[in-house]
């Protein structure tokens, strides 16, 4: 539930609001409703290869693809410095705003900066601060929730805003449409697979864990989402990158703001540190396997963090949020994660020939095609909403796969000088 929970809900409901209106908890049940499905494929590989690894492993057993394995790994890096360069334009918003004015874009360019240079630092604080941040990230869905509850109550709630759809669009597409969003607010929970190894029978446990968080979660954003539309106006929502503070204003109970914009805040800062931890040490691992050029596995000398790795994320992030808004950021952050979810579904059923020999979670077979067949028409709603998504998705898969085939070339010209020549 911990990996789920996160800033998703507080950055993207007023995105959501204008997509499809003020039906956004729609939008999150048909997302909650495919994470599910992919959930059912993770489930049974992590029980059947309980390793670290997760994705590129289950892929690198089904495909013994190189390239594969490569765009699996990739794909997480991209995704991680997608959502940060997204969070960091919420971070510059109304929340920040709500304590200091100043532009979105240099507070959350420096907000990267100070990220980057945590990263470069260490992340054991960091580690041993997790659960104390994510209790204060649900303390501010609590407060929406029971501002939510006494709105109900006192009979000021406006019950027919969360079932109205955006004039002049297609209820099923526009929701459908809001759904490529609300994912952003659910991934996560594929986190989970690496500490496996460290889980007392994952057989048993990790399914159990998976689909409670989930669940839990899940019923959380439905009814966070419902409330905001029920409370404030859906233009009102629509309008704002801070939506959740306008509940807060919005509502009947003294909240004061700025406790509220710090709650967010830590919520966007937790999340956004993850992210560019994750996909620089994805990046140093795949350097350090020869995968990537060997220069993005150097570690400083007496902090041992991947300084070149940290310092490449950072400034890709900063380039993403200075030319991307906190939408089209969160939409290329999914197609990354979409990318990884095919191959994961594809190799539940190609590993199906794979026995172990032990016991496992197995998949009802219609799920990961049934998953499959999900992310494939997420990829596309994407399309239908911002084409625009796709051009930066591919400019970052055109960076990793350069860098992949420069490492190969200096890697086959490293062999040729160190293998003596033969005569025929």
């Amino acid at each position: 539930m911990g990996d789920i929970l996160g800033s998703g809900i507080y950055a993207l409901v007023g995105v959501i609001a204008g997509e499809v209106g003020g039906a956004i908890w729609a939008s999150f049940l048909i997302a909650i409703a495919f994470a599910f499905l992919i959930g059912f494929s993770y489930a049974e590989l992590v029980t059947k290869y309980p390793k670290a690894a997760g994705a590129s492993l289950y892929v690198n057993k089904a495909f013994d693809n190189r390239l594969l394995t490569f765009l699996v790994a990739f794909s997480l890096v991209a995704a991680g410095v997608s959502a940060a360069g997204a969070l960091a334009r919420v971070f510059g918003g109304p929340y920040f705003q709500a304590f200091l004015n100043g532009p979105t874009l240099l507070v959350a360019g420096l907000f990267i900066a100070a990220l980057g240079f945590i990263n470069f630092r260490g992340i054991s604080e960091s580690v041993r601060a997790n659960t104390v941040m994510s209790l204060i990230e649900l303390s501010g869905l609590a407060i929406i929730l029971v501002i939510g509850a006494v709105v109900l109550f006192s009979g000021d709630a406006d019950l027919t805003r969360p079932f109205e759809f955006r004039e002049g669009v297609n209820p099923a597409i526009a929701t459908l449409g809001g759904a490529t969003l609300a994912f952003f607010a659910l991934i996560g929970f594929e986190n989970a697979v690496n500490v496996a190894e460290e889980t007392h029978n994952p057989s048993r446990t990790y399914p159990r864990a998976l689909f409670g968080g989930l669940l839990l979660a899940s019923l959380l954003y439905l009814a966070v989402s419902f409330t905001a539309s029920m409370v404030v106006p859906t233009e009102q929502l629509a309008n704002s990158e801070g939506a959740l503070l306008e509940v807060v204003r919005a509502g009947p109970i003294p909240i004061p703001e700025r406790l509220f914009s710090l709650i967010a805040l830590v919520a966007v800062s937790n999340t956004a540190l993850v992210a560019l931890i994750m996909a620089s040490r994805v990046l140093y691992g795949m350097a350090r396997e020869g995968v990537l050029p060997r220069i993005l596995a150097r570690t400083h000398r007496s902090r041992r963090t991947p300084w070149v790795a940290i310092i490449f994320t950072t400034l890709v992030t900063l380039v993403l949020l200075t030319t991307a808004d906190v939408g089209r950021l969160a939409d290329t952050t999914v197609v990354f994660i979409l990318i990884v979810f095919v191959l994961v579904n594809a190799s539940v059923l190609v590993l199906r020939r794979d026995r172990v020999d032990h016991d496992h979670f197995t998949a009802p077979t219609l799920f990961p095609i049934l998953g499959i067949v999900a992310c494939l028409v997420l990829l596309v709603q994407i399309g239908i909403n911002d084409i625009g998504v796709y051009a930066y998705a591919g400019i970052l898969l055109i960076i990793g796969f350069a860098l992949y085939t420069i490492n190969n070339l200096l890697r086959r010209r490293l062999d040729s000088a160190e293998t003596p020549g033969r005569r025929h």
